[in-house]
């Protein structure tokens, strides 16, 4: 999007022409429409797309007609860890030094009395402040110009938290590593903490939580989340402090469907129970929880067992309906050799099946290849080691808890009927 076209997407009458059109085809709508001149027909075909995604990702901000671009749109937080992050933080003022689509600014907007959204980008500067207005928000400043020079003409402690989700791209690609990301919180960090007394990072999915302490001396809580299985973001929380304190790693577990939040907090080495043989049901935690490195502290409080050192598989005869992650029922456990796993296919009638390995020495595609597998969302093969460290395939069926009561009582050689 242009500047030119935003003026043009502003004229009401586009403006309800974008509202009519909102469920057609944006592709279709190009086409119908070529013609017409007088209209920015590219930018609302683009507005069209972005509805659609929105409507997934902000369901409930969607609702207000925004305008977007479709890369701000990207990289925006969804409502339900941009909620997360502002249920963690509080007080009368907090700056927003991240920008693009301000998702995260509107729902701080809801705990705090001022809001700055900084943001080097007018197009967005300006896109922000027309949703803005959509969304009946009127206490948010919006500031055009780089963050770390608008943040450094406040007067030290004028901010009560600073919100900070550095980009993560380096000459086109993106990058995981704090130091390379902009503007740079680890050079930031003392700077920031004059600012506010608190600091919350986003940070990659995919950031090595190990020396995190030495790059960030006033870190004080790491918590990784995830929504709907799939690890988004993970938060670093800073507070300054006179003394040196530990600080505590979460996991975090939300899900679109529910307001529900699962916690998982802790720290310290917890030693692994491990069983010779996989038992009856098999559970696999929440991405969230293997990322924080929390499935030992995990297995403790439900009295589970590991199916090995190396990975974070869990095995138990009882079945758990509240297990933050997915839920297996064991049809059959087999050691792995190759010259007799095609008669245990053959046995248990396997033609398709979604294929999960850890700690394997064949891929998932060689996997599929060698035994012409099929995709199956109702059959799950676990290709692993056992404790004794041989290689091992577990038969499973997914197990939810609608079924739950038929699952405790039923033959576990009656084969799958969830």
């Amino acid at each position: 999007m242009t500047f030119e076209e935003l003026q043009r997407l502003l004229d009401p009458e586009v403006l309800s022409l974008i509202d009519l059109h909102q469920y057609d085809d944006p592709a279709v709508f190009a086409m119908r429409f070529h013609s017409r001149k007088e209209l920015p027909v590219r930018a609302i075909a683009e507005q069209l797309a972005c509805r659609k995604k929105a409507a997934k990702k902000l369901p409930h901000c969607s609702q207000h007609n925004l305008l977007y671009t479709p890369l701000a749109l990207e990289q925006a937080s969804g409502e339900r860890t941009a909620e997360y992050k502002a249920s963690l933080m509080s007080g009368k003022r907090v700056v927003d030094l991240s920008g693009g689509l301000g998702v995260d600014s509107m729902f701080l907007s809801r705990v705090f009395q001022e809001v700055v959204y900084c943001e080097r980008d007018p197009l967005l500067c300006a896109l922000f402040q027309y949703n803005l207005k959509q969304s009946g928000i009127f206490h948010v400043q919006v500031k055009h110009g780089d963050s770390i020079d608008l943040l450094s003409v406040y007067p030290d402690d004028f901010f009560d938290w600073i919100f900070v989700d550095p980009a993560r791209r380096e000459e086109g690609r993106r990058s995981i590593g704090l130091e390379s990301a902009s503007p740079d919180v680890v050079a930031c960090h003392d700077m920031f903490l004059r600012k506010a007394g608190r600091v919350c990072i986003k940070a990659s999915p995919a950031l090595e939580l190990s020396g995190l302490k030495k790059l960030l001396p006033s870190l004080c809580s790491i918590i990784v989340v995830s929504v709907d299985r799939e690890c988004k973001e993970i938060l670093l929380l800073l507070e300054r402090s006179v003394l040196p304190k530990p600080f505590t790693v979460k996991a975090v577990c939300l899900s679109t469907a529910s307001n529900t939040v699962t916690e998982i907090s802790g720290g310290g080495d917890i030693e692994r129970s491990m069983v010779s043989s996989v038992k009856e049901f098999f559970y696999e935690p929440d991405p969230a929880i293997i990322k924080a490195k929390l499935t030992a502290r995990l297995s403790r409080e439900f009295g589970f067992d590991f199916v090995n050192k190396a990975v974070d598989y869990l095995t138990s005869d009882r079945l758990a309906e509240a297990f933050p992650g997915r839920i297996f029922r064991m049809i059959e456990c087999v050691l792995y050799k190759p010259k007799t796993f095609k008669a245990f296919l053959e046995r248990h009638d396997i033609v398709g099946a979604s294929i999960q390995r850890r700690d394997f020495p064949l891929s998932t595609d060689d996997l599929r290849k060698k035994y012409r597998l099929l995709e199956s969302d109702r059959v799950f093969l676990f290709f692993t080691r056992d404790a004794a460290g041989r290689p091992l395939s577990i038969y499973c069926i997914r197990c939810f808890p609608a079924c739950a009561e038929v699952l405790a009582g039923q033959d576990r050689n009656a084969g799958p009927e969830c």
